[in-house]
C-alpha cells in the first residue's frame, strides 16, 4: 500500500517556466500538494540547495614575491586585499576532484579580468567580466590560482596545507553554485476544493550547474537522509500483502521451475543487490524465493531498490518471494541436475 492509495494528494503538475529557463535561473510550479506539504517541501528543498551543492571556487592564491595579504605588489594599483577579493568573486565549472591550477601572466597597462585566466583541462571561468587587477605600463603580474571542488564555506585556515610554501597566501572560499532560492506557496484547486498548496521555486545559479541539476541533486540529498527513517515495520506495514505472497504458494515436484536451481551469479543484478545477496548467504534462486520480502529488506544493506529489482527479475522467470518448496523435488531436482552435468 503507497500513500496515493490512502488519500495523499500528490502533485500532478511540474514544470519550468519554459521562458525563462536559463543556464543560470530557472522558475519551478509544483501542485497540487496536501495542504502544508508545499512549504514542507520548499523549505527543505531551499535549505540543501544553499548548503550542500557541489561548487569550484580558489582556496589559495600565489603571487611571486608575494608573502601575505597585506602586502603590496610593484606595478599594480591594488592591493592584495582587494585582489583576492576580486579573485574570490571568480566562478569555476570544474569536472573531477583533484585541485586545478588556474594562471595569470599578463605584462601592462592591462584591466586584467576574469578572461584572462588560463586554465587546466577540466576547468572553466564563468565570470569573465568580473575585474581582477590594473597593472600599469611596464609592470608584470603573475598569479597561480588553486581551484577545488567543495560545499559551503571555507575559511582560509581549513584550506591551508601544511607543507605550503611560504608564498601561498590561503583564502576563504564560497563552493556553493547556488546564488539564491526563492519560494512560495499558493492556493491550488482541486475539483471544489481551494485548501491545496501549488509550489513556486525560484532559483539562480553561477551557470556552473543549470537549476533542473541542482534540484534534482537537492532531491537527492534528502531522499538519501529521509531514506534512514523507512525502518523494518514501516515496510512491513506498506507492502501490499497480495503481492508479497508470504506462504500462499507451494511448489512441488509435479511443477517444479527449473529456474530454482540458477545460480545468482547468472543473474543481471546491480552490484549492491548482489553483494547482499551473497553476503546472505543465497546462492541459488531456489534459497531466494523462500524468504519472504520482510525477511529481504532485513538484509543488511538491501532496500526497496534493491527488492524492486529481484522482483522484476523473478517475475519474469514465473517466481516470486515468499515461496514454499517440497524440500524432496528440490533435492530432487539437484540430484538430477549434478548427474546431467557429470554425464555431459
Amino acid at each position: 500500500m503507497s500513500l496515493k492509495t490512502i488519500g495523499f494528494q500528490f502533485p500532478q503538475e511540474i514544470a519550468f517556466e519554459e521562458e525563462t529557463l536559463t543556464d543560470t535561473y530557472g522558475k519551478l510550479t509544483v501542485e497540487p500538494f496536501e495542504r502544508g506539504y508545499g512549504t514542507t517541501i520548499g523549505n527543505s528543498l531551499r535549505r540543501v540547495l544553499l548548503s550542500s551543492i557541489e561548487g569550484a571556487a580558489i582556496i589559495q592564491v600565489k603571487l611571486p614575491g608575494v608573502l601575505h595579504e597585506f602586502q603590496a605588489i610593484k606595478g599594480v594599483q591594488e592591493d592584495m586585499v582587494d585582489i583576492i577579493l576580486n579573485l574570490k568573486k571568480i566562478r569555476f565549472k570544474m569536472d573531477g576532484d583533484s585541485t586545478r591550477i588556474a594562471r595569470i601572466d599578463i605584462t601592462g597597462p592591462k584591466k586584467v579580468s576574469g578572461a584572462d585566466i588560463q586554465c587546466e583541462a577540466n576547468l572553466d571561468v564563468l565570470t569573465l567580466d568580473l575585474p581582477v587587477a590594473t597593472v600599469d605600463k611596464g609592470a608584470e603580474f603573475h598569479a597561480e590560482l588553486y581551484v577545488n571542488r567543495g560545499r559551503g564555506y571555507v575559511s582560509s585556515e581549513m584550506n591551508k596545507d601544511k607543507n605550503q610554501s611560504i608564498d601561498i597566501v590561503s583564502v576563504d572560499a564560497l563552493f556553493s553554485p547556488i546564488r539564491k532560492v526563492n519560494f512560495r506557496v499558493e492556493k491550488a484547486r482541486v475539483g471544489r476544493a481551494t485548501d491545496y498548496d501549488r509550489l513556486v521555486f525560484e532559483l539562480w545559479t553561477d551557470g556552473s550547474i543549470t537549476p533542473p541539476k541542482a534540484i534534482t541533486k537537492a532531491a537527492g540529498i534528502l531522499i538519501e537522509y529521509l531514506d534512514l527513517f523507512v525502518f523494518d515495520e514501516i515496510e512491513e506495514e506498506m507492502a501490499d500483502p497480495e503481492e508479497s505472497g508470504d506462504g500462499t504458494y507451494t511448489i512441488d515436484d509435479s511443477e517444479f521451475n527449473e529456474n530454482l536451481l540458477k545460480s545468482v551469479d547468472e543473474l543481471e543484478l546491480s552490484v549492491r543487490s548482489y553483494n547482499c545477496l551473497k553476503n546472505a548467504n543465497i546462492r541459488i534462486l531456489a534459497d531466494l524465493v523462500q524468504r519472504s520480502e520482510h525477511d529481504m529488506l532485513k538484509t543488511k544493506n538491501f532496500g526497496r531498490k534493491s527488492l524492486n529489482e529481484i522482483k522484476e527479475i523473478l517475475h519474469r522467470m514465473g517466481l516470486g518471494f515468499a515461496m514454499k518448496i517440497d524440500p524432496e523435488a528440490l533435492e530432487k531436482y539437484k540430484t538430477e541436475g549434478g548427474a546431467e552435468k557429470n554425464a555431459s
